[in-house]
């Protein structure tokens, strides 16, 4: 019976309290980066329907690993780093607003981009990545907001 305690508490924890994901970066990291077992295609679906369930257009697939691979014997570069990755471009038109009034050239900060991968020899793990934002001007309550949103995408795609 007490094995069967936890499992019926997480059962009826509500999404919000349930517990989350935490980054495999430390904190200050400029890069935010996040492990997890699932497959590499759930991970980038669940993502990809994250984004577009929040109303947001994925505008661009980056498909990095392919490109790499393509171009390795051309370039010299022939240690393989990923079995697949993926950088997926966004956008949120109220957050791009935001970050424009604050600086003008805070555009440079669009489109957003979460990155997924799978590191050479190891399709046991799946990465997701993204830049911790900084900007120009009067941003620290965009740039908290634009943290939160996309860890948001993160965290629902990883539940």
């Amino acid at each position: 019976m007490f094995r069967t305690i936890p499992i019926l508490i997480a059962l009826f924890i509500p999404t919000p309290y349930a517990l989350s994901a935490e980054p495999v970066t430390p904190a200050d990291s400029p890069i935010v980066v996040y492990e997890t077992t699932e497959l590499y295609e759930d991970i980038k679906s669940n993502i990809e329907l994250v984004i577009t369930g929040r109303g947001m257009l994925i505008t661009n697939t980056l498909h990095i690993s392919e490109m790499l691979n393509r171009t390795a014997a051309d370039t010299g570069l022939d240690t393989p780093l990923y079995e697949n990755a993926e950088s997926l471009e966004f956008c949120s038109i109220v957050i791009s607003y935001r970050m424009s009034k604050a600086h003008p050239a805070n555009m440079a900060t669009c489109p957003l981009t979460l990155s997924i991968y799978q590191k050479s020899g190891d399709e046991n793990h799946t990465y997701i990545a993204y830049r911790r934002p900084e900007m120009l001007g009067e941003a620290g309550s965009v740039e908290k907001d634009l943290t939160e949103l996309i860890d948001g995408i993160v965290q629902e795609a990883l539940e």
